[in-house]
């Protein structure tokens, strides 16, 4: 028998919802639990309790803030191996990619750790006025309730993006985790709520997007949205949002490009253009699906990038020897193959993948897929596959690799692959995206701000902008 956890933590205790959640183990397809989910009633409890709170938690000192803040990085350091176990287990994910997640939500916790701290002597701070009969101070106050929206391709990194700094600025919150992928996102609950975070401070409800995400996003409790997933369902949180006039941020898809010029280390590219678009199966709004590669080099390119793709062993987190695993469930498995069947009818050429392994009868696998010779207008080009896809194209000059990747509705990250620093640089700076790397891998510090351009970001998280997102800005100007 599967077991049934309760996902709804309100005002400091643990309750069982209405609706069944079955939580389906993607290497297996075996059912590893049930969650119990919550409707609009438990969303209204849960804004309730964190409106009675935020009085107290809001007048708290940035020092009281960080001390929770870092017995929560504690508390997930010290259950390190049993989350790992659990990312593994319900979202796919090799041990080696659930370790790189469970690490970054230390280190994010401790980065807004030390920021809350810092800012109890940032408070009230003077401001220059270029008259002597007024004086003017700066004030940073926590926004309020927020309501966190979080997706299932990276359990508790993107709620840690969010919660750590709503909880450093002194905003009280209701998170929503995915109904897919819930469990590391209740053990990391059961942490907070070790960690002496007055109730009311951290709620957590679990459902779908219809019954608890429609009615998060409008309640008129909640002072702000912040909701990382599609951007379909973006725009609905935002619709929904401007019913009650109050503040969104969001992150969206992405279709970035990696661009491989002519003096590239083709090692370091192929590398690269595989890290890009096959880590977590794929299922990145930062994937680098697009790889644009300079004509001369496209040949040999291609050559070694598809004796990569074919050397990725495709398992589940039980092998050791794993390199890529599932997708999440069966409807993005079906999702992913329909748009591999589409690109092939188009017109594209595929050069290898997109098929089960034969060594796996079941569990949501697909091998690493490149396409060549894909229409510029195609679905498989244009739109976000969030899968184990790369569309690789020649270009025969800079100026035509930098128009290629930014024509595009979104504009989240890129990466560019060459000897020539300087050139490198001057691509970077020409292209539209939030994040660029430089002959380096998708790395993310806490420290440098994430989000993108166009249709793929409202706002920035991580960084002092993270924090600054939940955040109003309060002047105080006074006759002398």
């Amino acid at each position: 028998m599967s077991p049934v956890l309760a996902g709804l933590y309100i005002d400091g205790k643990w309750r069982s919802g209405d609706e069944q959640l079955p939580v389906i183990n993607p290497s297996t397809e075996e059912r590893l639990a049930i969650v119990t989910g919550g409707d609009a009633r438990a969303v209204d409890d849960a804004v309730h309790a964190a409106r009675a709170a935020f009085g107290g938690w809001s007048q708290t000192t940035g020092a009281a803030r960080a001390m929770i803040l870092r017995r929560i990085a504690e508390g997930v350091a010290a259950r390190r191996e049993r989350l790992i176990e659990l990312q593994s287990s319900n979202n796919g994910k090799p041990g080696f990619e659930a370790a790189i997640d469970v690490d970054d939500v230390i280190a994010t916790f401790n980065y807004y750790a030390d920021l809350a701290e810092a800012s109890d002597g940032q408070q009230d701070r003077a401001v220059q006025l270029p008259v002597e009969d007024f004086t003017a101070r700066l004030r940073r106050e926590p926004c309020g309730v927020v309501g966190l929206i979080v997706p299932w391709n990276f359990p508790m990194v993107t709620t840690a993006w969010k919660l750590a700094p709503a909880l450093a600025a002194g905003c009280c919150v209701l998170l929503k985790p995915s109904e897919v992928t819930p469990l590391a996102e209740l053990e990391l609950a059961q942490i907070i709520a070790a960690s002496g975070v007055p109730a009311g401070v951290f709620n957590v409800v679990c459902g779908t997007g219809v019954s608890v995400g429609a009615s998060l996003s409008a309640h008129p409790g909640i002072a702000k949205v912040s909701f990382t997933g599609s951007n379909a369902v973006g725009v609905q949180v935002m619709q929904r949002a401007a019913e009650t006039v109050k503040g969104v941020s969001l992150e969206l898809g992405g279709k970035s490009s990696l661009l491989v010029m002519a003096d590239a280390d083709l090692d370091l590219a192929v590398d690269l253009a595989s890290g890009g678009g096959y880590f977590n199966a794929g299922q990145m709004c930062s994937a680098t699906s697009r790889v644009l590669v300079a004509q001369e080099i496209l040949e040999p390119f291609l050559e070694r990038l598809v004796a990569k793709a074919r050397s990725i062993k495709v398992a589940g987190p039980g092998n050791e020897d794993a390199e890529m695993g599932p997708l999440v469930n069966q409807a993005q498995y079906r999702r992913v193959v329909a748009h591999i069947e589409a690109g092939k009818d188009s017109g594209a050429r595929l050069l290898c993948g997109g098929v089960r392994p034969a060594d796996q009868p079941r569990g949501y696998f697909l091998t690493p897929a490149i396409f060549t010779n894909v229409p510029l207008d195609s679905a498989l080009w244009r739109e976000e596959i969030f899968g184990p896809v790369l569309c690789v194209r020649g270009f025969s000059s800079q100026a035509e690799a930098i128009a290629l990747a930014n024509d595009t509705q979104f504009g989240l990250v890129a990466s560019v692959v060459s000897r020539d620093l300087d050139a490198a640089e001057r691509i970077a700076n020409a292209l539209e995206a939030g994040m660029v790397w430089i002959n380096a891998p998708q790395v993310i510090f806490p420290q440098a701000s994430w989000g993108g351009y166009k249709q793929s970001s409202l706002g920035r998280e991580l960084g002092p902008w993270g924090l600054q997102a939940f955040q109003e800005i309060k002047h105080v100007v006074r006759a002398v």
